[in-house]
């Protein structure tokens, strides 16, 4: 890169970080939040008017061939044609020569064709990248695994948890949007990319038994076939060690394409290796769950996910109660906050309605076009990870008033000063197509955190707020503490990151369960300690969800 390159890349980062907000987000991340996704709907409508417009022209197109077609199909049914007529004569003569060659090389179809792909080409910038295909796979993945969903039921559009033999219903959709053999055949092909023959497979198997019960019929939007799904099938099960099935497949691939040279010598292979050791004759592959090896507890994960939300009410632990809370602030005086205290140790406080409905429409809105792909921290460097799907955006209380509002009333009912240096700036998330953020500290546990260089100490405290409700998933999960709390619209949660001496509370680890149904949003104002008036001022972390 020449200077001038370098210099105008450097003025373009900082005009970004001058005000302008990240509107262009990176292609690749549309799926990691879902007001992003909400955002692909306008070009496809753009798409769906170019394609109005084609068929229309194609309608007209098509007319005119039936025309063409029925006049000369009258002629062949009239058996007494007198090719003697000269007249006659000529006209088959024109037809074969020229008639017939301008109907193949239509231009009217070539023209409406290039018209709808200069449309096309138009919005492509603007629609989602293979990686956002990619991750949308990944995610259905993660809702199948977290919340031990079936995938037959999953194509059908029914969210349905099955142990053993009993089957419970986690979400009822109003309307059902089922999934085409295509669709299965993509998210199998990504699993098996990535050598996860455990998700790969039960994929791959509904897009066989949906292509096999549509065999025949050519879906012009479809870029997979049976033979496909049978050819990826057949080697994840040989990858998996059963061979005897891998052999099935192959050979019901070659009844449709005999002539796959390829296949043929797969057949020959799986033969062998039966023939030479009958242990590969398996009825079923039995193949484990990829490992993860950064999350130790992700049995109890999961299982706190899967209840959906399990604190425990006052009845069940007496010390536990509501109240109408002030804290002895004159600002709640007339308009008390509503406490729930759900847990003790760690000390976990619910605030209830603590935004109203257009208070948490409007830090939408403000945030929406600064959200960019959320990162962790690792080692001193900050980066997007799998197990953190979702988009943030950081928003200074001066944004507008309704920000200085809500730093009120959260030092009211905290008694914390959540103005610079003693707190972030607020942090509003939205999250993906299946969002989560696997088990995680909110306090920074090494010294080469970035907490730590912006001089602004640790994070004593988290003040989530929930900024809209889900249908199903989303609970936040307190994994030593052993217990859910689910999404609670407006409301607010609270804890306390360190104990007094300064420590990290380790029973504060937590994870953002997947979102099963709905679009999460929060806001997370997060407290640092004191420093020093002369050192480097931090910058506050408020996070809304």
């Amino acid at each position: 890169m020449g200077p001038a390159a370098r210099l105008a890349a450097v003025l373009a980062l900082l005009a970004l970080r001058a005000g302008e907000p990240a509107r262009a987000a990176a292609r690749g991340d549309t799926f990691s939040a879902l007001t992003s996704v909400a955002r692909a709907l306008a070009p496809e409508r753009r798409l769906l008017g170019l394609l109005r417009r084609y068929l229309r022209g194609e309608e007209a197109r098509l007319r005119d061939l039936t025309r063409f077609y029925d006049k000369v199909l009258s002629l062949h049914e009239d058996s007494a044609i007198p090719v003697s007529n000269p007249l006659l004569a000529f006209t088959l003569i024109k037809r074969l020569q020229s008639d017939w060659r301008n109907v193949v090389h239509s231009l009217e179809a070539s023209e409406n064709i290039q018209a709808l792909k200069d449309g096309y080409e138009k919005v492509e910038q603007d629609l989602p990248a293979f990686e956002d295909l990619e991750g949308a796979a990944r995610a259905l993945m993660r809702l199948q695994d977290v919340y031990l969903l079936n995938v037959k039921g999953l194509a059908r559009g029914v969210f349905q948890r099955v142990t053993g033999s009993v089957v419970t219903d986690l979400y009822s959709p109003r309307r059902l949007f089922s999934l085409t053999a295509d669709d299965c055949f993509q998210v199998g092909k990504v699993a098996y990319d990535m050598g996860d023959y455990y998700h790969a497979i039960p994929w791959l198997e509904e897009a066989v038994s949906l292509f096999r019960g549509s065999y025949g019929d050519w879906n012009t939007e479809d870029e997979a076939s049976l033979e496909d799904a049978l050819d990826y099938l057949a080697f994840a099960y040989f990858q998996a060690g059963n061979v005897s099935h891998a052999l099935s497949l192959s050979q019901e691939f070659l009844l449709y394409n005999p002539d796959n040279r390829r296949m043929a010598r797969n057949v020959l292979k799986y033969e062998k290796l039966l023939a030479d050791g009958p242990n590969h004759m398996v009825a079923e592959a039995v193949i484990q769950r990829p490992n993860v090896p950064h999350l130790q507890t992700r049995d109890t994960y999961e299982g706190l996910c899967q209840t959906l939300g399990s604190q425990p009410t006052h009845y069940q632990v007496p010390s536990l109660y509501c109240s109408y809370e002030t804290n002895s602030s004159p600002y709640l005086l007339l308009q008390p906050v509503r406490k729930e205290v759900i847990h003790l140790d760690p000390y976990m406080i619910l605030f209830h309605d603590f935004v109203s409905d257009s208070e948490a429409q409007k830090i939408r809105e403000l945030a929406e076009p600064w959200l960019q792909r959320s990162v962790v921290a690792s080692g001193e460097k900050q980066l997007p990870v799998e197990y953190r799907i979702s988009k943030s955006a950081w928003l200074k209380d001066t944004a507008d008033p309704v920000l200085l509002t809500l730093d009120r009333r959260i030092a009211a009912v905290t008694g914390l000063d959540v103005k610079p240096p003693y707190a972030e700036y607020l942090q509003v998330v939205n999250y993906g197509i299946g969002g989560h953020y696997e088990p995680h500290f909110d306090h920074a546990t090494s010294p080469t955190s970035p907490l730590y260089r912006m001089k602004s100490g640790n994070r004593i405290a988290t003040f989530m707020i929930y900024l809209s409700s889900v249908e199903a998933g989303g609970a936040t999960a307190f994994i030593y503490a052993n217990l859910s709390v689910p999404v609670v619209k407006n409301a607010a949660l609270f804890w306390w990151n360190l104990h007094r001496s300064g420590e990290g509370d380790g029973d504060t680890l937590h994870a953002g369960c997947p979102v099963l149904i709905g679009d999460k949003w929060g806001h997370l104002p997060l407290e640092t300690e004191d420093v020093p008036a002369k050192m480097e001022k931090p910058r506050p972390l408020l996070v809304l969800l």
